[in-house]
């Protein structure tokens, strides 16, 4: 699978209420958590993203609570990936069970601007500076959690497994 989209750019230790801010948690329509996406750190993320971009960040991303509207705000948003120097253990195991695939690639994200143009191979594990022609590996994200991802998360996969299980 290819995403191709434009980069947004923030720092280390991104944590869930940046994300989606508490206030906003009396809901769980991702449509309406997308209007928010952000919004404490960046007013013009969720009006401005595109379907595709790229969220890259540095260390910890993600890291604070366990809520499971963070992951979901980003993929409403358009968000076709984060690119992180590295992650909060819950926000990653929250993110490929809403669908979202999110990559660790610390070198890449020293060399990302906002705004550069970026494509990504997530079978390959390549990721390509399109802006700076520049390309970086990594880890590729192993085949079970790519179905997640194709599926639309956890339950949307469990869902399908079941229904080809009684065929």
């Amino acid at each position: 699978m290819e995403l191709r989209g434009k980069a947004w750019k923030y720092g280390d230790d991104v944590d869930t209420d940046a994300i989606i801010p508490a206030r906003y948690l009396n809901t769980s329509d991702p449509a309406e958590l997308a209007k928010h996406c952000m919004e404490d750190i960046d007013t013009s993320f969720a009006a401005s993203a595109a379907k595709g971009d790229f969220i890259v960040a540095g260390k910890n991303f993600g890291c604070g609570s366990s809520r499971e509207h963070a992951p979901i705000a980003i993929r409403a948003a358009g968000v076709s990936a984060v690119i992180a120097r590295s992650f909060a253990r819950i926000f990653y195991r929250n993110s490929f069970n809403m669908g979202l695939p999110i990559l660790e690639a610390p070198e890449a994200v020293d060399e990302i601007a906002a705004g550069d143009l970026l494509a990504v191979d997530m079978g390959a594990g390549v990721l390509r500076n399109e802006t700076k022609g520049k390309e970086y590996r990594f880890t590729p994200i192993p085949p079970f959690m790519q179905e997640l991802v194709a599926a639309g998360g956890l339950m949307n996969f469990m869902t399908t497994k079941r229904k080809g299980e009684g065929a």
